[in-house]
């Protein structure tokens, strides 16, 4: 994890770029570079400019070749000069351009942590953006003001804005869903999903009893996960920790504005206990612990699970997309009266930055803020029209999509040739607008699914996107790993029954002892200045 500027030095700092920023944003026009600056409409600036721009490369894309961008550079009148990193490599590219001196002008799809923003910004290396939006980036602005949790969200501790954030205000999933198997809920007659923690289970006992995928073999398995990324569970835990009453597997706030440490409440106790009572009738894969997500992916396609997540059920179960095999809705355990439900909060910071060695940051941030438009970014994720879509009715936004040029039958991966938003966290806003018209009967069906199983039952992001400050994320850096490895370790063990839970009292010392409580105050406290901002 970076190291933290010196809080004079972060202020003295933020403070001269504020400075020069209000010097330039009271004109309508900004001479930078030997170009001016145009604050409305294209071109962006009357005589050509080329920024440097950093990004990570799928390895899909040639990006001096890409329509969208050659698009982008006429209207504009910007030509970029690209300075991309391989995207498994790029964050130690980009810490190793942070320490060269010699910066981009331009970060994109950089995914620059909280705490990278912190540091770097402290250091005057990236420039302080609010005075550019308010002068040059009307979108965004709009964005902010009529979402200010969103300005919460990317504004740092000492009150500046170092990037901007993607914002999806489309996806609501915390984590992949977990799935039904439709054939096996056909072959058992379920007509109604289970609503409570009894119903699941017995459920999932006749899974295991009952022979649902008629193979004559007792070889089904009611409900697996992986170790994907060396978490315990992941894929799954979310979902039934709300049975408990808990949003989250770290850090959540409850409805009473109290930040919790998840692994010492009472709700994650009952939710081992849930757990430990499927480990042991065997309705909970054994493997669970310790199989890859292929490993995962072959046993449902093999016909033998009855619940897994995934993006989408298909995705596992393999074939075409099918509405048989339903979403899960998250069920309630006695001990609340209904689940708690995490939601996505639709923000992921860091996407956007400008250096303090960029020759127009009022271009620049011109540039980017045609993405969070509607135009700018239906060409970004989408690409122009007339190659993969067309309008149907302009005027109402609805679309539809055109066959893949050259008889390709991969339309993402066309679309990878023609923007750089491919697989990579760049600055836009995904709204539904966008995507209107475009959904096929399943993608509509998903949608259907979530809002009736999660966002009409009142799903909600467990904790807000927001900065620590850099004394905070060191403390928290330091704690951490100790207590995720300990927590993995003790989950583990209480599932399975190597540890009982008459223990739990003292694993809850233990964990306090490692700075849980600790951990719970620190983010009660950046919680509370988040709320009050």
């Amino acid at each position: 994890m970076a190291s933290y500027a010196k809080t004079g030095k972060l202020l003295l700092a933020a403070s001269i770029g504020v400075g020069l920023l209000a010097g330039c944003a009271s004109n309508e026009k900004k001479e930078s570079a030997g170009a001016t600056v145009n604050k409305e409409g294209f071109p962006i600036v009357s005589e050509p400019l080329t920024l440097t721009l950093m990004a990570p490369d799928t390895g899909d894309q040639d990006w001096t070749k890409m329509k969208v961008l050659d698009i982008m550079a006429e209207q504009s009148n910007i030509k970029l000069d690209f300075r991309n990193a391989p995207k498994d490599s790029f964050d130690t590219k980009k810490n190793l351009v942070f320490a060269s001196g010699d910066y981009p002008d331009m970060f994109y799809a950089a995914g620059l942590t909280t705490a990278e923003q912190i540091n770097y910004g402290g250091q005057g290396i990236l420039i302080p953006l609010e005075t550019l939006i308010d002068a040059y980036a009307p979108n965004f602005k709009k964005v902010l003001d009529e979402n200010p949790e969103v300005r919460k969200s990317i504004t740092a501790p000492d009150g500046h804005i170092y990037a901007l954030p993607v914002i999806e205000m489309s996806q609501h999933w915390y984590r992949n869903p977990i799935w039904y198997n439709g054939d096996f809920l056909k072959a058992l007659n379920i007509t109604k999903l289970p609503t409570t923690t009894e119903e699941l289970y017995t459920y999932l006992k006749r899974v295991k009893t009952e022979d649902p995928n008629g193979n004559g073999k007792a070889d089904e398995i009611p409900l697996t996960a992986s170790n994907a990324r060396d978490v315990n569970l992941r894929d799954i835990r979310t979902w039934l920790l709300g049975s408990f009453g808990v949003y989250e597997d770290t850090i959540y706030v409850d409805d009473n504005k109290t930040v919790h440490y998840t692994p010492l409440e009472e709700g994650f106790k009952q939710y081992l206990t849930f757990m430990n009572r499927l480990w042991n009738e065997e309705l909970l894969d054994h493997e669970s612990f310790s199989q890859t997500d292929e490993q995962k992916k072959a046993k449902v396609q093999n016909n033998q699970v009855a619940m897994f997540a995934n993006w989408n059920a298909y995705m596992s179960l393999g074939g075409e997309p099918s509405t048989d095999d339903p979403m899960y809705a998250p069920v309630k355990s006695e001990m609340v009266d209904k689940p708690a439900i995490a939601a996505n909060a639709g923000i992921t910071p860091g996407a956007f930055a400008i250096s303090s060695t960029n020759p127009s940051p009022e271009a620049s941030m011109r540039w980017v803020d045609y993405l969070y438009s509607y135009e700018g970014a239906l060409l970004f994720n989408k690409g122009p029209e007339g190659i993969l879509w067309k309008y149907t009715d302009e005027a109402t936004r609805t679309k539809e999509y055109l066959p893949i040029p050259d008889g390709g039958t991969d339309r993402e991966k066309y679309r990878s040739t023609l923007t750089p938003n491919y697989g990579i966290p760049a600055p836009t806003i995904n709204t539904d607008d966008i995507e209107k018209g475009l959904k096929g009967d399943f993608e509509v069906w998903v949608a259907k699914e979530t809002q009736t199983k999660l966002l009409d039952r009142g799903a909600r992001p467990p904790f807000p996107t927001l900065f620590l400050t850099s004394e905070e994320q060191t403390q928290v850096n330091s704690l951490t790993s100790d207590l995720n490895t300990y927590v993995n370790q003790m989950e583990a063990k209480f599932i399975t029954g190597a540890e009982p839970l008459s223990n739990w009292d003292k694993y809850v010392d233990t964990l306090n002892k490692m700075g849980a409580e600790k951990m719970a105050k620190i983010y009660q406290g950046a919680y509370d200045r988040w709320a009050s901002n």
